[in-house]
């Protein structure tokens, strides 16, 4: 489902796509933007494929000075529902995270007939959105309704990679305890590509990415999430940012990152200070650079890209398991 040239019409770096957490709702997205052009990627998740039609989506913000990272933060503010936490290392946080949800009780599973509700706030860079009349126009939903057994989707679907969320909530209880027999199964459950067109991606990369997917899983279990935690912490290259920042809701948020592989970018998973729970993702420029790029005939003047800048925000203000398609918690 991957739109590379339509993506790099937008920017250069942009991570590369897949479905593996693709709804089929979000499917109707990601193909306006392909235009009926398929190349297809290392496998990633929709919302990386959206901003190759960026331009084309009606988000709900463009980011800008209200989004920019909370410096400094006073450490006994949105956190201290956690106790006193030290954002100086991935483990330190990672650990305290799980230990905080391991005391936590499991809710029961969902039943195959009941549906998983999310509901998103995406925002894009002010030089991304300025393009706007590049490509033709789609509308972006914030309300997603997936059904938990969503069978028929991964059997009929056009992607094989498709994860069901009633496949992910499974696997993810079934995850071993040691950090790098976890990160193998994980890989193994997103894998990545195998050919020519789609080279495989380096075992780091590929295991953030995966990891980030699992993360990100609604619903999952507080015991299978605190293992995840502690295997993401061991992941070559991951980091925590020393303050809290901003998601695209203008929520604090805990930043995970690690930088992406051969571009100028870092991929962050961001979590609720309160609860350490799955608040969002981003990608955020990690050094200046230069680019100039075009669209079809259209050629647009060099840009300038600066360290600091948030390139992709999606947050996550509300997921519920509930009865039908179109009910709200």
């Amino acid at each position: 489902m991957d739109e590379m040239t339509r993506l790099r019409e937008l920017r250069a770096d942009a991570p590369v796509p897949d479905r593996s957490a693709l709804a089929p709702g979000r499917q109707r997205l990601t193909e306006a933007a392909a235009a009926g052009r398929r190349a297809r990627r290392l496998k990633a998740d929709w919302r990386i494929a959206s901003i190759g039609a960026a331009a084309a989506i009606t988000v709900a913000a463009v980011l800008g000075t209200q989004l920019v990272d909370a410096a400094a933060p006073d450490r006994s503010g949105p956190a201290a529902t956690t106790g006193t936490l030290r954002l100086s290392s991935p483990a330190e946080v990672l650990n305290r995270a799980a230990d905080t949800l391991e005391k936590q009780q499991a809710a029961p599973e969902p039943r195959d007939d009941q549906w998983i509700y999310t509901k998103t706030v995406m925002a894009q860079s002010a030089q991304s959105a300025q393009r706007s009349s590049a490509v033709g126009g789609f509308t972006y939903d914030p309300d997603n309704w997936v059904p938990y057994d969503n069978s028929a989707a991964a059997k009929n679907g056009k992607d094989d990679d498709y994860r069901t969320s009633r496949q992910v909530y499974r696997a993810a209880n079934e995850l071993p305890d040691d950090p790098a027999r976890l990160l193998a199964k994980v890989r193994s459950f997103y894998p990545t590509g195998n050919t020519a067109e789609n080279p495989p991606e380096a075992e780091a990369q590929h295991s953030f990415r995966a990891m980030g997917l699992m993360v990100e899983a609604y619903p999952i279990a507080p015991a299978a999430l605190a293992r995840i935690y502690r295997a993401l912490a061991t992941v070559p290259g991951v980091h925590v940012t020393d303050h809290l920042v901003k998601d695209a809701a203008g929520r604090e948020a805990i930043a995970i990152t690690r930088k992406e592989d051969g571009i100028h970018e870092q991929r962050e998973i961001l979590l609720d200070p309160h609860d350490f729970r799955y608040a969002g993702m981003r990608f955020v420029v990690t050094e200046d650079y230069e680019y100039a790029s075009s669209a079809g005939k259209v050629r647009f003047p060099s840009e300038k890209f600066k360290a600091g800048q948030i390139m992709l925000s999606e947050a996550r203000v509300r997921a519920a398991v509930v009865d039908a398609k179109g009910e709200k918690p």
